[in-house]
């Protein structure tokens, strides 16, 4: 791949993230402040995110892959959600500004996958070209939240001035830019036969349900699945957490999860080799357990660098459970079941998984909110913890060593 086209996929995967990381870290905190939204309405919010995961593969299956190039529906979606982002940034109830979101989610969350698609389509070796490309979407995330902090938008002042309204204008400037720029990119054309009959277990991964015979696979599958339910805690509940106990520039030190993320991103593969699936899945779960007793008990204070370590620990948690998971299924699925596998282990983890996940959060962190609008975090916090925990007991018990031998 020559020089030009990797400049176009690396800006392309940077806008795309730099849109989604303007507005999903601070969105709990903004529809507190300035929509006055309680926890079970920023709950219903950041479930959008499962929705678009499980509607995505229709998008994806149906209509992208048969009917028109990658690159030209990324830029629809974009220069419509630029649309939708102006409405959310004008939005003045929560009424009003849920519809919106999530019709935006519906839209977003298929162009995770087209981005991979145009990415991998001007590759001759993924393995080695892929991750020199993503790594800029991460950075891309990484910038969009330090912006938010430099610019003071999370600050109390910030906040009392309405500025943390801003985010969704940011997002929306960068998603018509990132809209213009797609149809520049290189040519996808579909791969699928529109002719071709459509097979709805195929679409949703449903065909890759035999790979749950293999015992060890079956209880990879449950605990991803049930890991996810710590996660949604930790999307949902950090931006609010960190602002209400008075932490300064919280969304730039939020983005260190992400450059914790790419550090651990280049340490996987030799993790992996060397202790193979069982223990990097091992060591991330313990990474979630720990994380989140480290939150409990970190304050803006003495203790701050308790919330930094655990900020920190996102490398560990994401890359050794999701990235490593997604080596695993690929060496199990085989050339058969490659992508049905992929969007199998997809809705089951951003679909069901953190959708339980926000649901549960909601309802604690609203179990756990005083009369006088505070919450009691340390207790928040050690729910999504011991929950680690108990996956954590449940994998070690029941999924066997084994030798993962990855496709060639």
């Amino acid at each position: 791949m020559n020089l030009a086209k990797k400049f176009r996929l690396s800006l392309m995967m940077f806008l795309e993230f730099f849109v989604w990381g303007s507005w999903y870290v601070t969105m709990g905190t903004f529809l507190g402040a300035n929509l006055m939204a309680k926890d079970q309405d920023i709950s219903l919010a950041f479930s959008t995110q499962s929705f678009g995961a499980i509607i995505a593969p229709f998008i994806v299956g149906l209509i992208a892959d048969r009917y028109f190039h990658a690159q030209r529906i990324l830029g629809v979606i974009h220069l419509i959600g630029a649309g939708l982002m102006y409405l959310m940034y004008n939005s003045t109830d929560f009424a009003g500004f849920f519809p919106v979101l999530l019709a935006y989610m519906i839209l977003f969350m298929p162009t995770l996958a087209l981005v991979n698609s145009i990415s991998f389509n001007q590759m001759t070796d993924p393995a080695k070209e892929f991750a020199a490309i993503r790594v800029w979407g991460t950075l891309g995330w990484i910038s969009a939240g330090l912006l938010i902090s430099l610019f003071a938008w999370d600050s109390q002042e910030g906040m009392d001035e309405g500025l943390l309204r801003n985010t969704w204008l940011m997002a929306g400037i960068a998603s018509l830019a990132l809209g213009f720029f797609s149809f520049s990119l290189p040519q996808t054309p579909p791969k699928a036969n529109s002719g071709d009959k459509i097979r709805f277990s195929e679409i949703i991964g449903l065909d890759a349900l035999s790979l749950l015979r293999n015992n060890n696979f079956a209880i990879f599958f449950i605990s991803s699945i049930l890991i996810c339910i710590p996660l949604a805690f930790y999307y949902q509940n950090i931006s609010p957490f960190m602002t209400e106990i008075g932490v300064e520039n919280s969304t730039g030190k939020i983005a260190l999860g992400q450059v914790s993320e790419v550090i651990f991103m280049l340490a996987l593969p030799l993790f992996f080799t060397r202790f193979g699936i069982k223990k990097t899945l091992i060591a991330a779960m313990v990474a979630w357990a720990v994380r989140y007793l480290f939150f409990a008990f970190g304050n803006a204070d003495e203790n701050v660098w308790m919330l930094l370590v655990g900020i920190l620990l996102h490398g560990i948690c994401y890359d050794f459970f999701f990235v490593s998971g997604q080596i695993y299924t690929d060496s199990h699925a085989g050339a058969k079941f490659k992508s049905s596998a992929q969007g199998l282990i997809t809705l089951a983890t951003y679909g069901i998984g953190m959708l339980i996940g926000f649901w549960a959060a909601g309802l604690i962190s609203n179990h756990y909110l005083d009369i006088a609008g505070n919450h009691d975090w340390k207790s928040i916090w050690l729910i999504p913890s011991g929950i680690s925990v108990m996956v954590l007991v449940f994998f070690i018990s029941l999924f066997k060593k084994e030798k993962v031998i990855t496709p060639q």
